[in-house]
C-alpha cells in the first residue's frame, strides 16, 4: 500500500510540473523584433532587429537615450543584424558580402555606423572590436516624431537605396549601392557567347544516364572532349556512351585516353574503372 501511494505521489508531482511548464504566460514584449529583406538591384538586404518605442522620451540627445557620441546597439535587446549577399557599398565605403552586427554612435550632425563581421547577438562583445568597415550617415529631421524605431529602405533604383534609422524626428541616411551593370554585362557576354565545354558536357550526360538519342549526346560530350584540356571523367562519359552505340573500338581508344588522364591526376578510382572497362570491352 505504500510503495502504491508512492508511486501515487509520483505521478502528481510530474502532472504538477507538466501543468506549471505549460501555464507559462507570455506577454507582449516591449520591443518587438523585426525581420525584414530588401532586395536592391540584384543584391538581397536583410535586416533583423528590435523595435523600441519612444514612450515620452527624449531619444538622441546629449542627455537623451540615446547620447551622442556613445556607441548604441541600434535598437533594443540583440545587436541588429544585417546580411548582403553580394559585395555593397555604403556610402562610399566597400563590404564584402556576408552577416554583420551594426552598432551605431549617433551625432547630432552625423551618425558613425560601423559594421561587424557578426559572431553572435551579444551587443556589448563588439564595442571593443575594430569594425570591418565604418561608414557616415547623413542626418536630417522629420517635422513629425515617429514613435518607433525603424530601419527602412527607401528612393530604390536598379542599383542602389537609401538605407534609413529613423527614430523620434531623426533620420540618419546612409547610401548603399550594388555592383549590377558588372554582373549584368558579364552574364551577357557569357550567355552571347554560347554553351561552354561543362554546358555540352552536363546535357551529354543527361541524355546518355536518360537512355535518349546517343548520336545527340555523343555529338555534345565530344564537343567537351575535344578541346586542349579535357577532364579525365569527360572522357570516361566519352567512352561510356561509344560502348552504349556498339563502337567498342572507338570506346576503348576513349577510356585509354580517361585512363592516361586519371593517372595524371592520381586518381584511383577513375584509374581502376577504365582498366576494368578496357577489359571489358575487349572481349567483344
Amino acid at each position: 500500500m505504500k510503495q502504491l501511494l508512492s508511486i501515487l505521489s509520483m505521478f502528481a508531482l510530474v502532472a504538477f510540473f507538466a501543468l506549471d511548464a505549460q501555464a507559462q504566460i507570455k506577454t507582449p514584449s516591449a520591443s518587438p523584433s523585426s525581420k525584414v529583406t530588401q532586395t536592391v538591384g540584384l543584391t538581397e538586404v536583410t535586416i533583423e532587429y528590435s523595435r523600441p518605442s519612444m514612450k515620452k522620451r527624449t531619444i538622441f540627445a546629449a542627455d537623451g537615450l540615446v547620447p551622442f557620441g556613445k556607441v548604441w546597439r541600434t535598437g533594443a535587446n540583440a545587436v541588429t543584424k544585417m546580411t548582403f549577399s553580394d559585395d555593397v557599398t555604403v556610402s562610399g565605403v566597400a563590404l564584402k558580402k556576408g552577416a554583420y552586427g551594426v552598432l551605431t554612435v549617433p551625432g547630432a550632425n552625423s551618425w558613425s555606423v560601423q559594421f561587424h563581421p557578426y559572431e553572435s547577438g551579444s551587443w556589448s562583445s563588439y564595442v571593443d572590436k575594430t569594425p570591418a568597415a565604418t561608414a557616415t550617415a547623413t542626418v536630417s529631421k522629420l517635422p513629425f516624431a515617429l514613435e518607433t524605431f525603424v530601419i527602412h529602405t527607401d528612393n530604390l533604383t536598379s542599383n542602389s537605396a537609401d538605407l534609413e534609422f529613423i527614430w523620434e524626428s531623426t533620420v540618419a541616411t546612409l547610401k548603399l549601392e550594388t555592383a549590377v551593370d558588372e554582373v549584368v554585362m558579364a552574364a551577357i557576354d557569357k550567355v552571347l557567347a554560347g554553351p561552354t565545354a561543362n554546358d555540352y558536357y552536363t546535357a551529354g550526360s543527361y541524355y546518355f544516364d536518360s537512355g535518349k538519342d546517343m548520336e545527340k549526346a555523343l555529338s555534345w560530350i565530344q564537343k567537351a572532349t575535344q578541346t586542349d584540356s579535357p577532364r579525365f571523367w569527360q572522357v570516361r562519359k566519352e567512352s561510356l556512351v561509344l560502348a552504349a552505340m556498339g563502337r567498342h573500338k572507338d570506346a576503348i581508344a576513349a577510356a585509354k585516353k580517361s585512363l592516361e588522364l586519371a593517372t595524371a591526376a592520381g586518381n584511383a578510382d577513375y584509374i581502376k574503372m577504365n582498366n576494368d572497362s578496357i577489359a571489358k570491352w575487349m572481349k567483344m
